[in-house]
């Protein structure tokens, strides 16, 4: 992994800060009849807030299959205390790099007694994700640093083997390196020596070519003298 993004990696995950997040009063269309709810907007994209809510809204009660835009959840479960006539109506909406997410109630599918309680609850939810999701988008952070950390860490081991392996390779060609300095120094010994050894044959050679004339010419005065015996 580069250094420059571990650094980089390692900026982004400290300077993001965590959000604030507080539910606020929201109306939306729900099969035509614009209901009350609690809603909140989160930075993040929309895959990664959406798989968190809908993670959360399973814990709320049942969600009716087949259901979307919004999700209905039937039999909702506040404080340990199941609702089975409430339904409960979940709905997230994208915009740009931000989610926001809205938990509504239709009163009349409520018992009447129970609907001051079932908004209170609605809110404290929306609270309870963003309290939820920011944890998640923390630990997201601390995860990736940690993440970062042992890349460098990681690096840095291959950095120290690789100053061994160099230190090594140093060494053999300084040795190497003294040899051939040796090897060097005792050819040219050998060569001077070589020299000396080629010029004493020339001259023994020459010597040798001296003598033999010299015995040529006495075989001739000998062979001369030979002749002129009668």
């Amino acid at each position: 992994m580069n250094k420059f993004y571990l650094l980089a990696l390692f900026f982004i995950g400290v300077n993001v800060s965590a959000q604030t997040i507080s539910a606020k009063k929201q109306s939306e269309k729900v099969k035509g009849d614009k209901l009350d709810g609690y809603a909140a907007e989160f930075e993040g994209k929309f895959a990664e807030v959406n798989s968190q809510w809908n993670k959360f809204i399973k814990d709320i009660g049942r969600i009716k299959l087949f259901s979307s835009d919004p999700v209905v959840i039937t039999e909702p479960v506040f404080n340990g205390t199941v609702y089975p006539k409430g339904i409960v109506y979940a709905h997230i909406f994208e915009n740009g790099n931000t989610c926001r997410v809205w938990l509504g109630i239709q009163p009349s599918e409520w018992e009447e007694k129970d609907v001051t309680i079932a908004n209170q609850q609605l809110e404290k939810l929306i609270n309870q994700f963003g309290v939820q999701y920011q944890r998640f988008k923390v630990q997201g952070q601390i995860n990736e640093t940690l993440e970062a950390t042992a890349a460098v860490e990681r690096q840095k081991q291959k950095l120290i083997n690789m100053a061994k392996d160099l230190a090594l390779q140093l060494n053999n060609n300084e040795q190497e390196k003294i040899h051939l300095e040796k090897s060097l120094q005792n050819n040219k010994l050998e060569n001077e020596a070589l020299k000396i050894k080629i010029e004493k044959n020339k001259k023994a050679q020459d010597s040798l070519v001296n003598v033999g004339e010299q015995i040529k010419k006495m075989t001739t005065t000998h062979q001369e003298k030979l002749r002129k015996i009668n």
